[in-house]
């Protein structure tokens, strides 16, 4: 049985058959949007229960098993709230890890979703399609490049990324027998979790149980100037790859000077500074794009999150000059670019790069920061608080996971980051101020389980 069969199901009281009749339905009765009331009566709680526990249980048995998911069922969603089948509500801090940008439901996403679903769903790219052309024009028109390469999600962009730094510096060097191959990536970085991918991402343990990876990876200290100026010197490097803001690193941000560095050095070289944003662009800094704020840009940058608010979609924004070493057949997707994930993707992108949207984020962002650390910093468990916009962490002393369980219990759905001490924020973009309030005193309620957990 589905969620939206336990929602809809005779049994459901007043309160709840009220709620059913305030949802819009479309298309043979899909919900695409309802309003936020209790969802169930007291006579309907064991049977949810039972629904949560039954696809818990089923979980176990038919997938891989890669996921140590949260022991919550998500049945359904509105603005900045989900709920589990047993109507339980809760704020989501994590936007579907930095993805759901609009929150659950935006009519103007939905919209343009099944508008697009009942025209056209994928074609491939041996076609050309109306919403991956308006998409990529959008993306140019508001950022450094000059050609996009659209994926299916930020790990894949990065893999087209890897493969276009690379064929770039054959295609610059045609009489040079070993043409530059090898990368720069950092500390704390996360670039996703596909061989190539995996092969930039610092931590061991994502890339032990499946080496050798990639090879001609060379890890230093993020913010390292000096060590990052000298390697790009020694002419290997086909492209330096780092994140502004590092997210699954936890929530670090480089200096002005850092990336400054890494774009003169790699100019000198002729290697390739590719920004990985696939979390911290798209408005979640408060700048459309959050290398902005430094005045450096890059020769690639990937994206992928928040992009089509929901829908598996990924991007890799490059110059000319690196798509002039790209022909036919040198990289593709079948599913990529499809004209109901781009529809979906210009919703999105049209509503966030408006100055207006970007201006309340980062006044949302601001005002967040100063509460948590009024409410938080005098803890002695709270080393600091840090971040830009709505992409925040709070490190503590110890591990965040009693925190984040302790949390979710009281309504408030959170993520963890770096070594597994940083709490991660990452809220939908349309939170509001209320929202923030609330997470806040969540937060602080919660902290003493941090000294319970640690005398234990």
């Amino acid at each position: 049985m589905s969620s939206i069969h336990l929602f809809l199901k005779p049994s459901i009281s007043h309160a709840a058959t009220n709620l059913r009749r305030s949802i819009k339905l479309q298309n043979g009765g899909r919900v695409i949007a309802c309003a936020t009331v209790d969802l169930r009566a007291p006579d309907s709680t064991a049977a949810a229960a039972a629904e949560s526990k039954a696809v818990m249980e089923a979980e176990a048995r038919v997938l891989v098993g890669t996921y140590a998911r949260a022991p919550v069922v998500i049945s359904m969603g509105k603005g900045c709230k989900v709920y589990d089948p047993e109507g339980k509500e809760y704020l989501d801090m994590t936007s579907g890890i930095a993805v759901n940008a609009l929150g659950h439901g935006d009519p103007d996403w939905v919209r343009a979703v099944t508008e697009q679903a009942n025209l056209l769903t994928h074609v491939s790219n041996v076609f050309y399609s109306i919403p991956q052309v308006e998409l990529a024009k959008r993306l140019i028109a508001c950022s450094f490049a000059d050609r996009v390469f659209f994926s299916n999600s930020g790990t894949e962009a990065n893999e087209a990324a890897i493969k276009f730094a690379r064929k770039f510096q054959k295609f610059s060097h045609p009489d040079m027998k070993y043409p530059p191959t090898e990368f720069i990536s950092f500390s704390n970085s996360f670039h996703g979790r596909t061989m190539g991918a995996l092969a930039l991402t610092s931590k061991e343990h994502y890339r032990t149980p499946f080496e050798p990876v990639m090879p001609g990876v060379t890890f230093l200290e993020y913010g390292n100037v000096q060590a990052a100026e000298e390697l790009i010197r020694c002419g290997k490097i086909a492209a330096v790859f780092v994140e502004p803001i590092q997210g699954e690193g936890g929530i670090y941000s480089a200096t002005k000077e850092f990336l400054q560095a890494l774009r003169k050095a790699c100019d000198d070289a002729g290697s390739l500074l590719v920004f990985d944003e696939v979390q911290c662009g798209l408005g979640r800094t408060g700048y459309l794009w959050a290398h902005e704020s430094y005045g450096v840009f890059p020769d690639i940058m990937t994206l992928a999150k928040p992009l089509a608010g929901g829908l598996p979609i990924g991007a890799a924004l490059v110059t000319e000059k690196v798509a002039a070493a790209i022909n036919f057949g040198d990289h593709g997707s079948t599913f990529a670019g499809g004209p109901l994930i781009c529809n979906a993707g210009i919703a999105v992108l049209d509503k966030i790069s408006n100055p207006g949207f970007l201006a309340s984020v980062s006044k949302k962002g601001k005002y967040f920061k100063e509460i948590l650390m009024q409410k938080l910093g005098g803890n002695l468990h709270v080393r600091e608080v840090r971040g830009m916009g709505l992409i925040i962490g709070i490190e503590l002393n110890v591990s965040a996971s009693p925190l984040v369980d302790a949390c979710r219990d009281s309504g408030l759905l959170i993520l963890t980051a770096g070594k597994g001490n940083v709490v991660r924020l990452v809220p939908p973009l349309v939170v509001s101020g209320q929202e923030l309030d609330h997470a806040a005193e969540i937060l602080l309620e919660c902290l003493p389980v941090l000294d319970e957990s640690n005398s234990s």
